[in-house]
């Protein structure tokens, strides 16, 4: 096996303190939501640790992300957290279910659960494997044969932590996203569970998409799953990810983490729905780091959740890195959804393109926020950003807010924001051709997420576009 990538991403440090304050905005200190802590102890870390019998330096690593976790300040970010009471957040909940590799070994519940959520059908028919995770536990895992046979790895985090692969999963852990980047990744180190591992050699083209699936069950719980995939020299991998959970009238918080390492040549496709429940808050921390000629792209549906701080974020570290970003974001009543991409372009002549979508109803914020970066080492680099937003009605709003910087002169940096509303008159002709005018604004709705559709599976463009129905029909 060749080594896979090392490098950590301090290309783009020089950066952090000015795009902390331009991603997160600032909030208000006296908010008791600031100021009260998660009920962690190290007694719990190790109840934990001992629950997934953990070596030793990850037992280590979690009393010392406690540590920063209590030393750090709060992010300032843009959306307000006032009704996430972290006290009362339940770290770790474990489900009533060991791992299986055959969906009939499960509790009759949770396998009522994912078949409801169509898991196992599309496993059989457009998968290549698939992960299934239940509350802070992955309780389903598999991999078919043909893939397994290439050489790839795919696993569910806690095996790869402790198996062969021990050795990569502690020289990865956490690089992309270090404990101290901000509170919430501080509180992932600490309390994190369940997540996925995946490995693709050298030269390995895997053609069928590999799945997880994070269901949350638990009321007032926390969940934070880690995923790390490491894509050697030339290889190439889709990966999806699909997050649900029923609605609870207490808050639930999601705070994973996502790291992704793309080696020299290849390319990485990672997809992902996002439909949390109305109570979830959703502070998820996502990011990648690309070798020369690689590709990161990056497809997002955002729907669910009370509120959401989620800035996928791209490092191009090797000469000729290309990243790609499309992503639509859905904001209905009472939703608070503040996302967007950073690119870091690092290395020369390196690319981005970034083109995101919001839809905002019956009083629902989108925010967008954009961070275009260049190094010392940037020279003839280029990024496009297109970001366009529908707005139904006149109680709801959408706020873009870019920022460039750039530390040399030959560079090509473009950015395009529109915001428009429903044409009356389109609403009228599709009423004249015999749809009702909630069919026909739908119609039209539907029409500007097309572009986001047709970068998904087929089964999840279909997701998408009932999700969108669902949100037009408020249910």
């Amino acid at each position: 096996m060749s080594t896979p990538v090392k490098e950590e991403p301090n290309a783009a440090e020089r950066f952090e303190s000015a795009y902390n304050e331009s991603m997160y905005g600032f909030h208000d200190e006296s908010d008791p939501a600031y100021l009260t802590d998660i009920g962690l102890t190290p007694e719990v870390l190790g109840e934990i640790s001992d629950e997934k019998d953990d070596p030793d330096w990850m037992r280590q690593y979690r009393l010392d992300c406690l540590k920063v976790f209590n030393e750090m300040t709060y992010p300032s970010w843009a959306p307000s957290i006032a009704g996430l009471d972290l006290q009362s957040i339940v770290a770790y909940v474990r489900p009533k279910a060991r791992q299986e590799a055959s969906w009939k070994d499960l509790p009759e519940d949770i396998q009522k659960t994912f078949d409801r959520l169509g898991i196992p059908e599309a496993e059989r028919t457009s998968l290549a494997g698939v992960g299934a995770q239940y509350d802070s536990e992955v309780v389903y895992h598999n991999v078919k044969k043909e893939v397994a046979d290439q050489g790839v790895v795919y696993t569910d985090f806690e095996s790869a932590l402790k198996g062969e692969y021990a050795g990569i999963v502690r020289e990865h852990f956490m690089k992309l996203v270090p404990v101290n980047d901000h509170k919430f990744a501080a509180l992932h180190g600490a309390v994190w569970s369940g997540g996925s591992f995946v490995y693709v050699p050298e030269g390995v083209h895997v053609d069928i998409p590999l799945q997880s699936y994070f269901r949350f069950n638990a009321p007032g719980a926390g969940q934070f799953e880690h995923t790390m995939i490491i894509l050697e020299k030339d290889s190439y991998l889709h990966f999806i990810e699909g997050c649900s959970a029923p609605k609870y009238n207490v808050s639930n918080l999601h705070a994973g983490c996502v790291e992704l390492y793309v080696g020299d040549g290849a390319r990485l496709r990672y997809s992902t729905i996002e439909n949390w429940s109305k109570n979830m808050y959703n502070l998820n921390t996502k990011r990648a780091i690309v070798g020369a000629g690689g590709t990161i792209e990056w497809v997002t549906g955002s729907f669910g959740s009370h509120t959401s701080s989620l800035y996928p974020t791209s490092i191009l570290k090797g000469e000729g890195a290309h990243c790609e970003y499309t992503g639509i974001t859905f904001a209905g009543a009472g939703q608070d959804l503040d996302t967007g991409m950073r690119v870091v372009h690092a290395a020369p002549r390196t690319t981005s393109n970034i083109n995101a979508k919001s839809i905002s109803k019956a009083g629902g914020a989108c925010t967008y926020r954009s961070s275009v970066d260049v190094t010392r080492d940037g020279h003839g680099s280029t990024s496009s950003a297109d970001c366009s937003s529908l707005i139904l009605d006149s109680e709801s709003r959408s706020d873009t807010i870019p920022t460039i910087r750039t530390l040399v002169d030959d560079v090509t940096i473009g950015h395009e924001a529109k915001v428009g509303r429903i044409s009356s008159e389109a609403v009228f002709y599709l009423m004249s051709r015999g749809l009702s005018e909630e069919d026909a604004r739908a119609l039209i709705v539907t029409g500007f997420a097309e572009p986001i559709a047709k970068e998904l599976p087929l089964e999840y463009a279909v997701e998408m576009n009932n999700l969108i129905s669902l949100e037009m029909k408020g249910a």
